[in-house]
C-alpha cells in the first residue's frame, strides 16, 4: 500500500492537475464567475503557489494554479485540485479539516472509514504525517484554496 501511495504522489508530482506555467494565472479569465485567489509560501523550505479558484454560484468551476516546491507540495496541490472540482464550498472546507486532521495523526492515519472514504487519494499523504517538517508542504495548496474560498465568499456577500 505505501508503494501504491509513493507513485500516486510522484505522478501527480509530475502531471499536477491544474497547475499552469508561471505567468498564465494573470491572463487567467474569470468569464464572469466569482473568483478567489490566495498567494501561499512556505517559509521553511519556501515552497510557493499562487491558487485561483473560480465559483460558479457556492460550487467550484475551475481551479488554476502556480507554484514551485518539492514532490510533496506540488502533488498535495494537484490531488486537493481535483477533488475540489464541482464541490460547494461547505464540502471543500469539510475536506480541508479532514485533510488537517490527516495531516496532524503523525502517521496514524484516520480510523473513520467514511472520512477515509472521503479523502479519496488525499490519504496517500498519511505517511508525510510522519515527517513535521513536511506537514507544511502538504498543506500549502490546501491553505491556498482555504484562503481563495473565503475571499469569493466575501466578495459574493
Amino acid at each position: 500500500m505505501t508503494q501504491l501511495y509513493q507513485q500516486l504522489i510522484l505522478e501527480h508530482s509530475k502531471t499536477p492537475t491544474g497547475r499552469v506555467a508561471k505567468g498564465e494565472l494573470e491572463g487567467a479569465n474569470s468569464h464572469g464567475l466569482n473568483i478567489g485567489t490566495s498567494h501561499q509560501v512556505n517559509p521553511t523550505c519556501g515552497d510557493e503557489i499562487t491558487l485561483v479558484a473560480k465559483f460558479e454560484g457556492d460550487k467550484i468551476a475551475d481551479i488554476i494554479w502556480e507554484g514551485q516546491g518539492c514532490a510533496i507540495s506540488q502533488a498535495s496541490a494537484s490531488v486537493m485540485t481535483d477533488m475540489a472540482i464541482g464541490q460547494t464550498a461547505t464540502q471543500v472546507t469539510d475536506d480541508n479539516l479532514l485533510f488537517h486532521e490527516l495531516m496532524h495523526s503523525r502517521g496514524a492515519g484516520l480510523t473513520d472509514p467514511q472520512a477515509i472514504e472521503q479523502l479519496g487519494d488525499a490519504v496517500a499523504f498519511t505517511g508525510v504525517s510522519q515527517y513535521p517538517a513536511r506537514i507544511k508542504c502538504a498543506l500549502l495548496g490546501w491553505e491556498a484554496l482555504r484562503a481563495a474560498i473565503h475571499q469569493a465568499q466575501l466578495k459574493g456577500e
